[in-house]
């Protein structure tokens, strides 16, 4: 079951991760069948605060809190956590963690939540004593639930089938197959799908409602199921977070993991894929799985495959994909949420052609290089050990968009994911080569490891010419030199456009990501000039450096006159490690960003709410 008492989905729950539970419960944190449980601690102006409640279960535990606090110095900062043992009558509980929630704003709560999902070792359920405003809450179930992402199971969920029995030494790993596709060429054996490095210095990729619940009686959790037994409690990965406290039956509260839940979800998605090994991550493969997984959420979705994109003269995709056997695809997502509102239910409507009300048409575009040799222009073998994730656009945008039905956005939104595999061989764009990408603008290729403008730049110019989009944003792993910039934290952000720029800067601070908003520096446009096309991939007309600048001025050829945004996450996409909410490996950066911009557009909002009174 899901937060909001739905039933889940076996087909979504087959394809990824799934999210812990976050549910609510009145009575008492044994109640609650959790091995551990955790009380929180909040930063005052005039020291920490305990709460009464959580004063009660530290007695109900034989702990005494106020002592505790002050023996051990507690002072209560976000994400803090102590760990007590539990000993005695409630043997069932064997931890209590006394977690810092700061000065309680969103940040805090979101900082807290990671920390109970990491610090829950081996439970399957953890119970919570407090008592968040719904804001809190909110942050505080997508902290718990992006905390606990975890790799185990994702080649099963891939599909990947193992080694088979066969002819001896000269058997090998068979690539997964799509119900339906033609098979492709075998290849080697995985990567760990836990290896991820970044190489600062290269280009692209380089280019780095609930049931109400009796306080004295058995517990209905949010979920809809009764609680599980104390033996079903222990020996994680965590299952399930229970918020105990008098919440149960707000329905704010409940709106308010529904929410959650369909961000983490969102990202879950992101993370599985970006993930998975290249050997089964084909462009192929990847487009499949996103129809699969868009079709399961309610949307529309259609795939460009090779044929197609030749006809429609998608010639930047081509050119990236003609080195490798397995070619590239264009997956187009469609949802119109004419007539939902923000806040909606799983029931907002979703499909193309709808009408949308007058809403602006928002176009997602994102960058899906299923992994990047660097073609001719090879890279080091060390840049390339984390080149599986150079699709990390594609996944945040098909996140993005499965969220949308569920967190009812208002408006038309249109995902586009343009996938290639950037390789070498004899059919290998060769740099001096020049390509006429979608609408026909020329572009003359100087390295081919500048690949991911080019795929962007077939999906930027169809998003405005063929798409009739109002607003147009990408992501994309494009620069290692935003990386050297930013770190790997912060996003960098460049836009046309000062009211989207501020809008998206907005919906990073309150998703807890962040970006650095770039200039677009007009004296450095004639560096990618080119004697023989319109354009070249690279600056080479002028020595100016600043190769995340003009790489988005490349793209901003593309968009047309259109407000544009691109988000640059070479540095935010891939992690070496467990930070926060944060997971090693893919991070899935962007979608809690994207979701945030898009549910609070007034502009969509004000549209539709024009349409459903005229309509009424």
């Amino acid at each position: 079951m899901t937060m909001d008492g739905t039933a889940s989905s076996p087909v979504l729950d087959a394809l990824i991760g799934s999210p812990p539970e976050i549910t609510l419960r009145s009575g008492s944190a044994t109640d609650a069948a959790a091995s551990v449980v955790a009380v929180v601690l909040a930063a005052g102006e005039d020291g920490p605060v305990l709460a009464a409640a959580a004063r009660r279960a530290g007695a109900d535990l034989g702990v005494d809190l106020d002592r505790l606090v002050e023996t051990e110095s507690l002072r209560g900062d976000a994400g803090s956590v102590l760990v007590v043992p539990v000993t005695g009558a409630q043997r069932s509980i064997t931890r209590l963690l006394v977690v810092g929630v700061g000065a309680g704003q969103p940040g805090d709560w979101r900082a807290a939540g990671a920390a109970v999902a990491r610090r829950a070792g081996a439970a399957a359920r953890v119970a919570v004593i407090a008592q968040p405003a719904p804001v809190g809450l909110r942050a505080f179930a997508e902290g718990a639930a992006l905390g606990a992402y975890r790799v185990s199971g994702l080649l099963e969920r891939a599909g990947q089938p193992g080694r088979p029995a066969g002819d001896g030494a000269d058997a090998r790993t068979r690539p997964v197959v799509a119900p339906g596709a033609a098979a492709e060429a075998p290849g080697r054996d995985a990567l760990n799908v836990n290896e991820i490095t970044v190489d600062d210095a290269g280009l692209d990729g380089v280019d780095a409602a609930g049931p109400a619940i009796d306080a004295a009686g058995p517990a209905v959790d949010a979920g809809g199921g009764a609680s599980a037994s104390v033996a079903e409690a222990v020996g994680g990965p965590l299952r399930e977070v229970v918020v105990v406290g008098d919440l149960a039956a707000d329905p704010a509260a409940l709106a308010a993991l529904r929410a959650a839940r369909a961000v983490a979800l969102g990202v879950y998605i992101a993370r599985d894929l970006v993930n998975t090994p290249s050997l089964v991550k084909s462009p192929e493969w990847l487009a499949d799985r996103a129809v699969r997984i868009a079709t399961e959420a309610g949307l529309t979705a259609t795939v460009l495959g090779p044929r197609e994109l030749a006809e429609q003269g998608f010639g930047g995709l081509r050119a990236v994909g003609q080195g490798s056997p397995r070619p590239p695809r264009l997956v187009r997502i469609e949802y119109d949420g004419a007539g939902a509102g923000a806040g909606a239910g799983a029931g907002a409507g979703a499909g193309a052609g709808a009408g949308g009300g007058g809403a602006r048409h928002r176009v997602l575009v994102g960058k899906g290089i299923t992994f990047d040799s660097g073609g001719l222009s090879l890279k080091p073998a060390v840049s390339m050990i984390g080149m599986k994730t150079d699709m990390s656009g594609a996944a945040a945008v098909l996140g993005t968009m499965t969220a949308l039905p569920a967190l009812g956005v208002p408006g038309r939104v249109t995902g586009l994911l343009c996938l290639a595999e950037n390789m070498i061989g004899g059919s290998a764009m060769r740099p001096g080569d020049v390509i006429t990408c979608w609408g026909g603008t020329t572009v003359e290729v100087l390295n081919t490891d500048a690949e991911g403008r080019l795929v962007l730049a077939d999906g930027l110019a169809y998003a405005a010419g063929e798409l009739g989009a109002d607003v147009v944003v990408d992501l994309a792993t494009l620069t290692g030199a935003i990386a050297v910039a930013l770190g790997r934290r912060t996003a960098g952000l460049f836009s046309s456009d000062d009211d989207l720029a501020a809008e998206l800067a907005t919906a990073a601070e309150s998703a807890g990501e962040r970006v650095w908003r770039l200039p677009l520096t007009e004296d450095y446009r004639p560096a990618i000039d080119s004697p023989v096309a319109d354009l070249a991939n690279i600056g080479r007309a002028l020595d100016v450096g600043g190769g995340s600048i003009t790489a988005a001025l490349f793209l901003r050829e593309f968009a047309g006159k259109l407000p544009w945004a691109h988000l640059d996450i070479a540095g935010t996409a891939r992690s070496d490690s467990d930070d926060g909410e944060i997971s090693r490996g893919g991070t899935g950066w962007g979608v809690r960003t994207l979701l945030r911009w898009l549910a609070a557009d007034p502009a969509a909002a004000t549209a539709v709410a024009d349409a459903s009174a005229r309509v009424g």
